[in-house]
């Protein structure tokens, strides 16, 4: 137990912080309450000693006291011990908001005077902790990096928090005790008094809807009180087509009605007028990308003649569960004269006025396999045909021998809109289709399963001889065109001059991928932007973005990408695989991320739809006023009515006094220190301690015998 201790400055070394304390220590060597009554005992006798006075009675009461001494055992120890620095925390604010109106510029100033100050501080060491921009964080997060900053700091050696932040701060403890630690708290916010700012908040965001129908949209315009507006001017986009112009009230809902044209990604973009003078206009739009679901594809098949792969595209059309397949047979050619009427030829009647006239818009896509003109269908239905495709319809033909002889779809008005015309032969032997050089840049035959420099799939045995009249060929076969595609008006048209691909279907010599073709031609022509020749479009998993570029040409333009701070950078895409060009992103920002090459644009939201850092960007004083006063600290603009910045003096206080003024903060200074070194001399150990008790006996002997 320590009875006395001795410490002072005076024995500090100069310049490391090391100090010493003296104190004087006692570990008996009999149990203590022996010793308390030997000590009782010691006093008793002194007393008595004093009362009667006899001849040495000082010496006998030394004595006396000299034996309780030693058997406490007392020993004089010497620590070292070494001055801890209090560790002040200077918080930066790194989030988007802060990178706007200038904040960027006078957050570097502040930091660098506080910097400078906190070096003149005595046994003050500054941490300086960037924060609020975390990947994937929803907002400005400042309070979680102080504590992961200061995980290894004491709560005793902590001088402060300094936030050099625009005040917008999502985590604000409720209350001191949160922090861990109890220091002053200040804030020192970057942004303007009255500033001026106006957003797209979206209140209803819809992920999927069926194409050909509308998804409604709902939104609201928020603003700072600073703009005094009435109504404000929006514009909604979809694919980056205007689709609506509308006038909504700030802080009331609205809506929008939004045509889900095709399947795949309809990217809804809203865009609010921008305010003069305002923070920024990021936060003026909002996109969502809405997913258009097919309801029922509807397919019209006219089979003609018949022949061996007559029933692969009706299998392969009903094995789709989300295709509505009308299929319609001829089942002998009217030539054959039995007496039978034409129109008794069908199982059912042939509802050629309604599926060609009345109820031919209500068809995705028709497919002729095989079919000659026959008489059936009159003349004026195939015009109807061709108006269907250049109004936005799709036709594929399947040809056969048909199509280069009498009664074929190249002399009906059809022809009109079909890319290869015949030219009167048909090649009869065994060829390998290929893809052409087109073929492998284009979305429906590039990368095609069993495709190489030599094709793993089987042969085929017919190909009708045609000429190119438009179109892009993208197989052939037996030095003819094999599989063409041409873009029609509105519309598209899909010509195949072989009957054979059948033999793909049933697996001859291993078949081929006719499963993959198909289905890929017909939702190129059903109009999927997956299967688009020139598509742009954008991804992101994670924080990493992916940019990718489909086109028919060499080379892609280099693509300006706009980031939800508006900042912009230039990126040349890498060819990924032909026809394809691809590039990567690390993001580090929420928000809208555009993207154009001058032709084609993209958008894509990244994070929540309404993120919570672009939901209030105008800087405020009162997120961080409660937590300020609490512990002492203060929160101010360094913004002066000049437009230059004021920044507090660092002044080191005391625990429990005041730690702000009008043109300074405070910073906690406490004593914190650890031991260095112990040194233990005991003062009754050996020859000492019995040199002194032989010392004092023998005085007491020699007064007595005088």
């Amino acid at each position: 137990m320590c009875l006395l201790c001795w410490s002072g400055s005076g024995n500090e070394r100069a310049g490391d912080g090391i100090g010493m304390n003296l104190s004087i220590a006692f570990s008996p060597l009999v149990p203590l309450p022996l010793l308390l009554m030997l000590a009782a005992a010691a006093v008793v006798g002194a007393i008595l000693l004093a009362i009667g006075r006899p001849r040495g009675a000082v010496l006998r009461a030394a004595a006396l006291a000299l034996v309780v001494l030693a058997l406490a055992n007392p020993s004089l120890d010497r620590e070292e011990r070494e001055k801890l620095p209090n560790v002040l925390a200077l918080v930066v604010d790194q989030s988007q908001s802060q990178k706007i109106d200038n904040r960027a510029e006078r957050t570097t100033a502040v930091r660098a005077a506080i910097e400078s100050d906190a070096a003149k501080l005595p046994n003050t060491e500054l941490r300086v902790i960037e924060g609020g921009a975390a990947a994937g964080s929803d907002g400005t997060d400042l309070f979680k990096s102080l504590a992961a900053g200061m995980a290894d700091v004491a709560p005793d050696r902590v001088a402060g928090a300094i936030m050099i932040t625009d005040g917008v701060v999502h985590d604000v403890p409720a209350n001191a005790a949160e922090l861990g630690f109890s220091a002053p708290v200040h804030g020192l916010i970057t942004g303007r008094p009255n500033e001026r700012d106006r957003r797209v908040v979206l209140t209803t965001a819809p992920r999927f809807g069926i194409v050909g129908k509308r998804q409604t949209v709902a939104f609201r315009i928020e603003q700072t009180a600073a703009i005094l507006s009435g109504p404000v001017d929006v514009v909604a986009r979809r694919d980056g087509e205007e689709i609506a112009r509308m006038r909504a009230e700030p802080g009331r809902e609205a809506r929008i009605d939004v045509p889900i044209t095709h399947a795949g990604q309809n990217l809804v973009e809203i865009e609010a007028a921008t305010v003069p003078g305002e923070l920024t206009d990021v936060n003026n739009r909002v996109a969502l990308a809405i997913e258009g679901v097919r309801e029922k594809l509807r397919v019209l098949l006219v089979s003609g003649e018949p022949h061996s792969g007559e029933r692969t595209w009706r299998n392969l059309l009903k094995s789709d569960a989300n295709v509505d397949l009308v299929h319609f047979t001829i089942l002998r050619p009217p030539e054959k004269q039995d007496g039978t009427p034409i129109h008794e030829l069908s199982l059912i009647a042939f509802p050629t006025r309604e599926l060609f006239v009345t109820k031919i818009d209500e068809f995705d896509l028709i497919i002729f396999d095989r079919y000659a003109r026959q008489g059936i269908l009159p003349i004026l239905y195939f015009d109807n045909i061709a108006q269907y495709v250049r109004k936005g319809g799709a036709v594929l033909v399947a040809a056969g021998p048909d199509y280069s002889g009498p009664g074929s779809l190249n002399e009906t008005p059809l022809g009109s809109i079909l890319p290869a015309e015949p030219v009167g032969s048909v090649t009869e032997r065994p060829f390998l289709p290929t893809i052409t050089d087109a073929g492998h840049r284009h979305p429906v035959t590039r990368d095609l399963p069993g495709d190489g420099a030599k094709p793993d799939w089987s042969e085929w045995f017919r190909v009708v001889d045609t000429r190119l009249r438009a179109g892009t060929e993208l197989m052939s076969g037996a030095d003819q065109p094999l599989l063409v595609l041409q873009r029609e008006e509105k519309g598209r048209v899909a010509l195949l001059l072989s009957d054979q691909i059948w033999l793909w279907a049933r697996g001859y010599e291993n078949g081929g991928p006719y499963l993959d073709l198909v289905r890929r031609l017909a939702h190129w022509l059903m109009k999927v932007p997956e299967l688009e020749e020139e598509a742009f479009r954008m991804s992101v998993r994670g924080s990493a973005l992916t940019i990718e570029r489909q086109t028919m040409a060499d080379t892609p333009a280099p693509v300006t990408l706009t980031l939800p701070s508006g900042a912009t950078r230039t990126l040349t895409l890498d060819p990924a695989q032909p026809g394809l060009f691809r590039t990567v992103v690390q993001t580090d920002e929420m928000g809208l991320y555009r993207a154009t090459d001058g032709t084609l644009t993209a958008l894509i939201n990244v994070g929540p739809t309404n993120p919570r850092e672009f939901q209030d960007v105008a800087s405020s004083t009162d997120r961080l006023a409660p937590i300020a006063q609490e512990t002492g600290g203060s929160v101010r603009r360094v913004v002066n009515d000049a437009g230059g910045i004021d920044v507090p003096r660092l002044i080191a206080v005391r625990s429990g006094t005041r730690a702000s003024g009008s043109d300074w903060i405070g910073v906690r200074q406490a004593e914190t220190s650890v031991a260095r070194g112990i040194e233990i001399f005991p003062l009754f150990s050996g020859l000492i301690g019995l040199a002194l008790l032989l010392g004092v006996f023998a005085l007491t002997w020699a007064r007595e015998s005088r």
